[in-house]
């Protein structure tokens, strides 16, 4: 079971993606289906003579004169035209009390044929080509009630006929009811399918899913990684299996516990394993779920979704993406968002109101929790404040022999070791790093999955996808390696940098023609100033041997000029790491777990002049670490020379070949100034780690 948000549910949303263009095709196959029955049932009548006319056609048949076919002409309507038709051979009649029926031959003839004339036995083209062949139809004409001579006068012309009997009661009303019945099933068909969740006729419907007990599978067994969050949260599956318990002394069930931290560490999956071990009903669902374009559709979804939660108590709601619901009101420049403000308000009502619902426990999960609303966060509504942080170095070996379960790995792969070479992975992160070392094992037709699967997994994940097959220049292959040599020379020369692991100028992902990888010894949650300079410092040397070597500098040091300058922004500006003293001058928003939240939206409370003065300490940061770079690279020429050498014979270097190279490189130790004092672990000043371990220096 991984240990991420990105768990797979077992329940899929069955809703139609387009209700409107179905409705749509429902009327017209409703439309088609009363043409086809009104066609049917009138199929029997093709002609349609008056009363005159057919009793012309039955004297016709009498005397046998009127053309001495026993026949007569008539003017139709034919293609919008009128033209004439002859009828004969009257036969097959039937009187009833309305109508007569009965069997003529109908021949449409030419357009100069005058009325009474006979046809010609053999036509010319000229009249060929405008007559049609004779035909037996049915007809059909309204009897006049007042005519009683009708059956003197077919009985004198010798023509057979018969009364028909009185209509029976299906043969009158029958069609009238089958085309009702028709319209009501497929009114009622169209009426259930615009009733399901996300038609107009459904707004108010909570889109919650319920899951069983079957379908959820998941509990704390399955949960590897997060302890601390694990053990917070078996008290409230306590309240759940045995409230009684608590209630005895007092104690009430909480009716909201909050799951914060970053993208992936298993907030999702550790809400699922809660419903799982407490084995009660389990709504999930989306903060964005709720919110819609009307104002008060949202409103009445939430009050539909603790309604079912309450029917089914005890039950647990769970709210992912809890911000997209709960961001604080009234903070928008442009006035408020209507819908969702209403929407958060219901949500407060049905959590702490005077209808409160009793053993119902929402569960919100979010990674940006500094935007929700104070009413949401305060006692009684979201109790508790659950961190479900990244895991260390025991906690990411947990989760990798949970992942490695159904994976055939070699005997000599350390899950240890692939534990230490991750600092800053969150479960997803080493989920998709055990399926990436088992999809690079069977390409390379392998049986078992090794550590060399997993070194190139964590490399594919931190530095892109590698580009053999690219074709570079030999004087941008040269400068390449000249500045992934600095990045690499001046992280070993440095007391305070993360070790590097691996040098290469094989390009990878989208626009990096090379990188040097630095990856921490242990885990760090604390850094100092001078590891924040020697941080810039790294970033730095590749563009500064660019200079060094060819009097010129590329476009390829854009991304480490940007990560050094905001390092040194923050030291200035939030951590107080500068001549302008210990103040932060930063007044924003910004997220702890996303790294580029609230960087759009930074609002300064200073001056202008202490701006100036902000950059002009941003750059003499810059400028100090750019001299002690120079100094660096100048002393330790002769290696830099060395490794750019071994870079372009083989294009990847390993740590164990670079430290050698470095040592037959230079006859004595470098000596970096300041190392004694500025260069040490001095702890002035503190900074979250990053979030991935594992830096990398491009060089494009």
């Amino acid at each position: 079971m991984e240990n991420s948000n990105d768990s797979d549910r077992k329940q899929q949303d069955k809703r139609t993606p387009q209700q409107g263009s179905n409705v749509i095709w429902y009327i017209i196959a409703a439309t088609v289906v009363v043409l086809l029955v009104v066609s049917m049932w009138n199929s029997g009548t093709d002609a349609k003579l008056a009363w005159s006319d057919l009793v012309r056609l039955i004297k016709a048949t009498d005397t046998d004169d009127a053309g001495g076919l026993g026949s007569i002409v008539v003017t139709e309507q034919i293609g919008g035209k009128e033209r004439k038709v002859r009828y004969s051979g009257l036969s097959d009649v039937v009187v009833g009390d309305y109508t007569v029926k009965g069997t003529v031959t109908r021949q449409v003839l030419p357009a100069e044929t005058a009325e009474g004339d006979a046809p010609p036995d053999q036509p010319t083209s000229e009249s060929s080509t405008d007559a049609t062949a004779e035909q037996k139809v049915r007809f059909v004409t309204d009897r006049l009630p007042e005519e009683s001579d009708l059956s003197a006068l077919l009985d004198a012309s010798g023509i057979h006929f018969r009364y028909a009997e009185g209509p029976s009661a299906w043969g009158t009303y029958g069609p009238s009811f089958l085309l009702l019945g028709l319209f009501v099933l497929l009114m009622v068909i169209i009426m259930r399918r615009m009733g399901g969740a996300g038609s107009p006729m459904a707004f108010g419907r909570s889109r919650g899913k319920l899951y069983a007990q079957e379908d959820i599978g998941v509990t704390f067994a399955e949960v590897a990684g997060i302890d601390e969050a694990v053990d917070e949260l078996r008290e409230v599956v306590e309240f759940l299996r045995t409230p009684e318990k608590y209630q005895l002394l007092g104690g009430r069930i909480p009716k909201g516990v909050l799951l914060v931290g970053p993208p992936g560490t298993g907030k999702t999956l550790l809400a699922k394993a809660i419903a799982g071990e407490a084995g009660v009903p389990f709504f999930s669902l989306s903060g964005s779920d709720f919110v819609e374009m009307f104002v008060g559709v949202g409103a009445a979804r939430v009050r539909d979704m603790f309604q079912q939660a309450a029917s089914r108590a005890p039950s647990i709601i769970f709210i992912d993406e809890l911000d997209a619901l709960g961001k604080t009101r009234g903070n928008s420049i442009v006035g408020g968002h209507d819908e969702r403000e209403q929407t958060l308000n219901a949500l407060l009502v049905e959590m702490d109101g005077f209808d409160s619902n009793s053993g119902v426990i929402v569960l919100g999960a979010s990674n940006r929790p500094e935007t929700l609303d104070p009413a949401l966060l305060r006692p009684g509504r979201f109790d508790r404040h659950v961190l479900v942080d990244r895991p260390d170095i025991t906690g990411r070996e947990e989760i990798l022999r949970v992942h490695l379960k159904n994976v055939k790995v070699d005997p000599g792969a350390d899950v240890k070791a692939i534990a230490a070479i991750t600092s800053g992975f969150v479960g997803a992160d080493l989920a998709n790093l055990v399926n990436e070392a088992a999809l690079l094992a069977a390409r390379k037709g392998r049986d078992r999955v090794g550590m060399a699967e997993f070194n190139e997994g964590v490399e594919r994940l931190a530095a892109g996808l590698e580009k053999k097959k690219r074709i570079m220049d030999q004087d941008e292959k040269q400068r390449v390696a000249y500045h992934e040599s600095g990045h690499a020379l001046v992280a070993c020369s440095l007391p305070n940098t993360d070790r590097v692991h691996k040098v290469s100028i094989i390009p990878r992902g989208l626009a990096a023609l090379g990188y040097t990888m630095q990856r921490p010894e242990q885990d760090r949650y604390l850094m100092t100033q001078s590891e924040l300079e020697s941080r810039i410092q790294v970033l730095l040397a590749g563009t500064i041997a660019e200079e060094m070597i060819f009097d010129d500098i590329s476009t390829g040091a854009q991304n480490d000029l940007e990560r050094a300058t905001e390092i040194a922004r923050s030291m200035v500006m939030d951590y107080g790491m500068s001549r302008l003293g210990r103040v932060n001058f930063r007044e924003s928003n910004r997220s702890p777990f996303l790294a580029s939240s609230g960087d759009g939206q930074r609002t300064h409370g200073h001056s202008e002049q202490t701006s100036r003065e902000i950059d002009e300490e941003v750059k003499r940061i810059i400028d100090d670490s750019i001299e002690r770079v120079r100094h660096i690279l100048a002393a330790r020429r002769q290696s830099l020379a060395a490794v750019s050498e071994r870079l372009l014979e083989q294009e990847v270097i390993d740590a164990d070949e670079l430290q050698q190279i470095l040592e037959e490189s230079s006859s004595s130790p470098m000596i970096v100034p300041g190392t004694d004092t500025e260069l040490k672990r001095t702890g002035k000043s503190a900074e979250p780690a990053d979030n991935k371990g594992t830096e990398r220096a491009g060089g494009g």
